[in-house]
């Protein structure tokens, strides 16, 4: 199986400092990367707004996307567009150009989860398309991913941005009291703080698709 994924900013014309919001996404993508490094090729920015990536499975994209979405920045959110199915590359006079059908339906599942947040479901930021050709069984486990997925935006998109972080922490494997050392707090105010944001079954998500990813 190969995985590519698009992902681009959402809103990034609306940034005040467009290019301070781009480092600062770059150090959170380079800190995500060197806590799980599973990518076969990292998340690099492309064109304009827009990164890309390849993983070789769906659950270590699906948890490394995760990581991401928790540690992003307050004023930066992104959208995520997963494509099932292969990868290559075309040349040109200046470059080889990234291509495929793993491409296009990475493509097709960003331009589909655009269409959910403007329509019904606002804080929808990640879809999975299957190229064509991908067997049956491969369809099935994308519409119950896609599912899971409604869900596990809805749950981030509801987080403060301290609740994000710890959810970050505890899927890493940090234990409430680091947390709330780091944080300045009680670990009673931790424990309340991931109970009250749904972060238990989110880290307990995490953690299965890590164990599939190990």
């Amino acid at each position: 199986m190969t995985v590519a994924v698009i992902a681009d900013i959402v809103g990034s014309r609306r940034l005040a400092d467009r290019d301070a919001a781009q480092r600062e996404l770059e150090a959170t993508i380079a800190r995500v990367n060197a806590d799980r490094p599973t990518a076969i090729v990292p998340l690099t920015a492309t064109f304009a707004d827009e990164f890309q990536a390849v993983f070789a499975e769906l659950d270590h994209a699906l948890a490394w996307l995760l990581l991401l979405q928790l540690a992003l920045p307050e004023e930066i959110e992104l959208r995520f567009g997963i494509g099932i199915g292969t990868v290559g590359a075309v040349s040109s006079a200046t470059d080889r150009i990234s291509d495929g059908p793993g491409w296009w339906s990475a493509r097709d599942a960003v331009e589909a989860v655009h269409r959910l947040q403007d329509r019904a479901v606002p804080r929808a930021r990640t879809r999975v398309v299957a190229a064509s050709g991908e067997d049956a069984a491969m369809a099935e486990r994308v519409r119950s991913v896609n599912a899971y997925l409604l869900v596990r935006d809805e749950i981030v998109g509801a987080m403060t941005s301290r609740t994000r972080r710890l959810a970050y922490g505890r899927c890493l494997g940090r234990t409430q009291h680091d947390l709330a050392a780091e944080e300045g707090i009680t670990q009673s105010a931790v424990s309340q703080a991931l109970a009250a944001g749904g972060a238990a079954g989110l880290v307990a998500g995490f953690q299965i698709l890590d164990e599939a990813s190990g």
